[in-house]
């Protein structure tokens, strides 16, 4: 059986987008904990929530009218879709939006990693 890529270029994207935004958004949340329970409760309560309700199994399209709406406001809607597209050629957000979703969230991760260090907010003692 041959697994076949829609569009190779497109994952590689996507998938370095996703792994440079989750990463900053670690070192964010790894520098705002005060402690390993705090440290949990972003991914716990925040991440697992918006990842199941972000169409990972299920397509957002299935969804009455008013629940794709809300659904617009999952950032890893986005993700998932672009990453949709990139292996089967199908999305239920646009390509453009979805990237654009994706790069705005790591430009807005980067800023504030800039604004820590910068800061020294939570470094210095």
């Amino acid at each position: 059986m041959d697994i076949q890529i829609a569009h190779p270029f497109a994952m590689v994207l996507f998938l370095v987008l996703t792994c440079i935004s989750f990463a900053l958004f670690g070192f964010i949340i790894g520098i705002w904990a005060g402690n390993f329970e705090q440290l949990q409760l972003v991914p716990l309560l925040i991440v697992t929530p918006l990842v199941f309700l972000g169409g990972s199994f299920y397509s957002i399209s299935m969804l009455p009218p008013v629940w794709q709406t809300i659904s617009m406001f999952n950032p890893v809607v986005y993700l998932i879709s672009g990453f949709r597209w990139a292996f089967f050629g199908l999305a239920d957000v646009p390509v453009a939006t979805s990237l654009i979703a994706i790069a705005g969230f790591s430009g807005l991760c980067l800023l504030a990693v800039y604004w820590i260090f910068k800061t020294g907010w939570r470094i210095r003692q």
